[in-house]
C-alpha cells in the first residue's frame, strides 16, 4: 500500500477518537483506544502479552494507554488492508489517497459492510471516480458520518490529500 500507516493512525484518533477506558459505541458494542471493537475482535493473547497485560478483564478495568491503543489499531489496519486487497487487488493500484478513504471507511463500518457497495467497486475497478464518489455518498453510512463522508467523497474523487 502506498498510504503512510502513520498519517492513517493520525486520521483514524480525528475520526474514531481515541478513548483509555471501555466504553459503549453508538450501537452498543464494548470498544477501547482507537475504535477497538471487543466483543467482535476482542484482543488476543499474543497482543496481550506484547502490551504486557495479564487478560482483557485488566482493559477493562485500567483501560489501555495511548501507545497500546495504537499498537492495536496497526494491527487492525494490516488485518483490514490483508481483506481489502483479497477482495480487490485494484486498491493496491490507487493512489495514496484513495487507500486511505477506503481504509478510513472499511475501519469504521467493517470490510463484510464496505464490500456490499457494488456501484462504488465497479466504478473503482473502471477508473470513474467521479461515479465511485457519487455512490459513497448514497449510502446510509454517508448519512451516519455526515461531513466526514462529504470529505471522503471529494478525496476519492480528485485522489488528492488536499480535499
Amino acid at each position: 500500500m502506498k498510504y503512510s500507516r502513520e498519517a492513517f493512525v493520525e486520521a483514524l484518533v480525528e475520526h474514531e477518537g481515541y478513548r483509555q477506558f471501555v466504553y459503549k459505541d453508538t450501537l452498543g458494542i464494548d470498544t477501547v483506544g482507537i475504535g477497538r471493537n471487543l466483543e467482535d475482535r476482542g484482543i488476543t493473547k499474543e497482543e496481550l502479552d506484547h502490551l504486557d497485560i495479564p487478560n482483557i478483564k485488566a482493559v477493562y478495568e485500567h483501560g489501555l494507554e495511548y501507545a497500546d491503543a495504537v499498537y492495536l489499531a496497526c494491527n487492525d489496519i494490516e488485518i483490514v488492508e490483508e481483506e481489502l486487497l483479497r477482495h480487490h487487488a485494484c486498491i493496491e493500484d490507487l493512489s495514496a489517497t484513495r487507500q486511505m478513504v477506503l481504509m478510513d471507511m472499511a475501519f469504521n463500518m467493517g470490510v463484510p459492510r464496505l464490500l456490499k457497495f457494488k456501484k462504488m467497486w465497479a466504478a473503482i475497478h473502471a477508473g470513474e471516480f467521479e461515479t465511485a464518489s457519487v455512490e459513497m455518498l448514497d449510502s446510509r453510512w454517508a448519512v451516519q458520518v455526515g461531513k466526514r463522508s462529504q470529505k471522503a467523497a471529494l478525496r476519492m474523487r480528485i485522489g488528492e490529500e488536499n480535499a
